[in-house]
């Protein structure tokens, strides 16, 4: 049992992912700074004055937590779209030229989908003769469908 696992954890794709994994943490931290240390002094300065950020005060003056912070918001939206672009170029695009090298197929696009007309599924593939949940025949790919 435990040479099973051993075999599971030492295959090429799951290493690639853990250190997948770990770089895209350096990175969440890194991208963390950013946002705390220079994204969110530049969207507080746009409010003015001695708030706490861009937003408004819902409660008593200065009761931080009643405030709508807008500029955290702002801030947390920038933080997820840098994280993402950088895991997806630092990771996932050479991640797929390491898979094509090997002849495999990662992350590929979805191919054109249809609906059966008798039970109404909408994943089935295009090409496809028969629906995979009822059973029944599927017209030919790029053929009319009249009721």
């Amino acid at each position: 049992m435990l040479r099973g696992f051993k075999a599971f954890l030492m295959r090429g794709d799951i290493v690639v992912v853990a250190v997948g994994l770990i770089v895209a943490l350096a990175f969440s931290t890194l991208i963390k700074s950013f946002t705390d240390n220079v994204i969110n002094p530049i969207i507080a300065r746009a409010q003015g004055g001695r708030n706490f950020g861009l937003g408004w005060q819902l409660g008593r003056p200065g009761n931080k937590a009643t405030f709508l912070d807008i500029g955290s918001f702002i801030s947390a939206v920038i933080y997820f779209v840098i994280f993402m672009a950088v895991v997806y170029f630092l990771i996932v695009v050479p991640y797929k030229k390491f898979q094509a090298r090997r002849g495999v197929a990662a992350f590929k696009e979805a191919g054109a989908v249809k609906t059966c007309p008798a039970c109404l599924s909408e994943d089935i593939p295009a090409a496809a003769g028969k629906c995979r949940y009822c059973g029944t025949e599927q017209p030919a790919a790029g053929t009319a469908q009249h009721p």
